[in-house]
């Protein structure tokens, strides 16, 4: 039986977060093999999400506040065995969608656990860890949708869509780690929301952010699909009123960049996000 700490530690709601790469990618596929489709949202959010979330507490033995948990309990050596079981679990499940497919999720696992095993510990290069987390997050996660979910099963792709996901995390994650500058350093990891310093993460992430919006601006347009991009538009405008608010309290005052305030962004983000790919992806069955 699964005890208390194993299943807080897997931070399964904090998929959540990720979740609207998914729904972006679907939405792009020009024919869905739904079955697959789901198979993947379970793999991908149920299985390989939270084991990462589970290795990297493993790893990290949080005392303090992490993604999704303020308080987090100490791991214990059922919370490894979970998410070794978890992986192997994705990769056999990921052979009912095509024999390449678990070369692909094994990919995935493999850069997750050398972003957080003590032995490579990617995390704790600034620009090397970044890279690695909106790389494997949001381009890889956007060709394992596409490819996996798509009838046709093509390698062909837009590359649009992989570099949009890319940036959209690129602009979201250093984020996560403002309110962890000094737990990160005490355990050896400087993070790029580190390197940038407070406001410079704000400035950072708003310029990704930007580039993000501007290149789905320019997929959407060459589509001549505009009414798509001013329906996803409308739906980031509480983002950025929020996004402007806190960075203007954060400069008053550098205490404001909590656990409580990251957490209120993410949640916003992710539920503004998710419902504007949600309605693009519900749109694309009505064309």
């Amino acid at each position: 039986m699964l005890s208390a700490s194993t299943i807080k530690l897997l931070r399964i709601p904090f998929s959540f977060f990720l979740s609207p790469l998914y729904f972006f990618a679907l939405a792009q596929v020009p024919h869905i093999h739904w079955g697959k489709a789901a198979l993947i949202f379970f793999i991908l959010h149920f299985l390989i999400y939270p084991a990462s979330n589970g290795y990297n507490s493993y790893m990290d033995r949080d005392t303090e506040s992490i993604g999704g948990l303020e308080k987090p309990p100490p791991p214990s050596r059922q919370l490894f065995v979970v998410t070794i079981v978890l992986d192997i679990a994705a990769i056999l499940l990921s052979f009912l969608i095509s024999p390449f497919f678990p070369a692909v999720i094994l990919l995935y696992i493999g850069a997750s656990k050398a972003y957080s095993y003590r032995g490579i510990r990617l995390k704790k290069f600034p620009v090397i860890g970044y890279l690695t987390v909106i790389i494997f997050q949001g381009a890889l996660t956007f060709w394992i949708v596409y490819y996996g979910s798509n009838m046709d099963n093509t390698f062909f792709m837009p590359w649009q869509g992989m570099a949009i996901c890319t940036l959209l995390i690129g602009g979201f994650y250093p984020l996560t780690q403002i309110y962890q500058h000094q737990q990160d350093l005490e355990d050896g990891v400087e993070t790029i929301s580190y390197r940038l310093g407070y406001n410079g993460t704000f400035i950072f992430c708003a310029l990704v952010y930007a580039l993000a919006w501007a290149l789905m601006a320019q997929f959407f347009i060459h589509k001549e699909e505009g009414n798509k991009l001013w329906m996803v538009s409308i739906f980031f405008v509480p983002i950025l009123v929020y996004f402007t608010r806190w960075f203007l309290q954060v400069r008053k005052n550098n205490k404001t960049a909590n656990f409580k305030n990251t957490m209120t962004m993410n949640w916003l983000a992710a539920t503004c996000t998710n419902s504007a790919f949600i309605i693009l992806l519900i749109w694309r069955l009505f064309e």
